[in-house]
């Protein structure tokens, strides 16, 4: 395999990509800059921290049950700004459309946009759009960039895990990776899986609202590479060793049974509205408590926790056989287009 070209797996949020970002990109822009690999970028400007935060979607097909394109862009970032303790202002919207798209579609996408940023409480105030050739996109890609401001006293980053530390999990995970195999190889499954695409910034601040900000360390939405991928990222940034217990971990079970079908393991897939909180052991409870009681954190449950680093950082899950495993990062390509 050549390592001059750029492969579908240097976009799975795996390995691939990591080293991409780390030895291709990050090198050559980041003089004058400071890369910390959070969810967003915190601003420094008078009296104020700003969060500032840029995605694009690509997901093919761009329609698919639970949602569209649109709603995913939208929740994605307001997603992304909540995970570094965020309130939500305002998006940009990019929309780069394939020449024969139909207009009827193309409404369904915005309506949709409109629709989640109502309900996320955030407003869409600038904007572009641009047409291209047919054949040089997938009917629609949506570039979105959002803005927002941090409270005072709070401090969360893949950086602030420590030992001691309990890891919590807002919810079922694979939801939008097999929603979307599913749609897109046209599976038939029995039960139909909807993807978890949803804004997250109201149920983040119902958690800061209950326990004291300082006591939460990191938050994160385990999207591409889903949750196996995330706690990786989380333990070298933070230079911990993160241990999960296999049999905690919330899978439906029409997820699991695409899963044993396909070949796939829920921890690899992707999640677009779940998050991992990783916050002080005597406050893990109460936190519990908060997302329970919420319709998108009902399913909630305490994971695992965070140890001292032994010889590297590290992530080990204990399997339902009481055995244990390193977990690592997505290696290759399970879902090119699925965000």
């Amino acid at each position: 395999m050549s390592e001059d070209i750029i492969l579908l797996a240097h976009g799975s949020g795996g390995t691939l990509m990591h080293r991409l970002i780390e030895n291709n990109i990050v090198p050559l822009i980041k003089e004058g800059g400071n890369f910390e690999f959070d969810d967003a970028a915190e601003l420094l400007v008078p009296n104020q921290r700003i969060a500032l935060t840029t995605d694009s979607y690509v997901v093919k097909p761009p329609f698919f049950n639970g949602g569209n394109i649109g709603k995913l862009a939208v929740s994605g970032t307001v997603n992304d700004l909540a995970m570094k303790g965020a309130v939500p202002i305002a998006l940009s919207l990019a929309l780069i459309i394939e020449e024969g798209l139909k207009l009827s579609e193309l409404e369904a996408i915005l309506k949709s946009i409109a629709e989640t940023a109502k309900e996320a409480g955030i407003r869409i105030v600038t904007g572009d759009t641009k047409v291209v050739e047919k054949g040089s996109a997938d009917k629609i890609f949506i570039n979105t960039s959002g803005v927002g401001y941090i409270p005072d006293g709070r401090n969360v980053s893949g950086s602030n895990a420590r030992p001691g530390d309990v890891v919590i999990l807002s919810g079922t995970i694979g939801d939008h990776g097999i929603a979307i195999m599913s749609e897109r190889e046209g599976l038939g499954l029995t039960i139909p899986v909807e993807s978890d695409a949803t804004p997250l910034n109201h149920l983040v601040e119902r958690i800061f609202e209950s326990i004291p900000a300082d006591a939460i360390h990191v938050l994160r939405d385990p999207t591409r590479g889903g949750l196996a991928t995330t706690l990786n990222e989380i333990a070298q940034q933070s230079n911990v060793v993160i241990r999960i217990e296999e049999e905690r971990v919330p899978v439906k079970d029409e997820v699991k049974g695409a899963c044993e079908i396909l070949g796939y393991d829920p921890l690899y897939l992707a999640n677009e509205g779940k998050l991992v909180l990783i916050v002080k052991e005597e406050f893990a409870d109460e936190a519990l408590k908060v997302m329970k009681s919420t319709e998108k954190g009902k399913d909630a449950a305490i994971i695992g926790n965070v140890e001292e680093v032994e010889s590297k950082p590290a992530v080990f899950v204990k399997t339902v056989l009481g055995t244990s495993r390193f977990l690592t990062m997505l290696s290759g390509e399970q879902f090119p287009r699925i965000c």
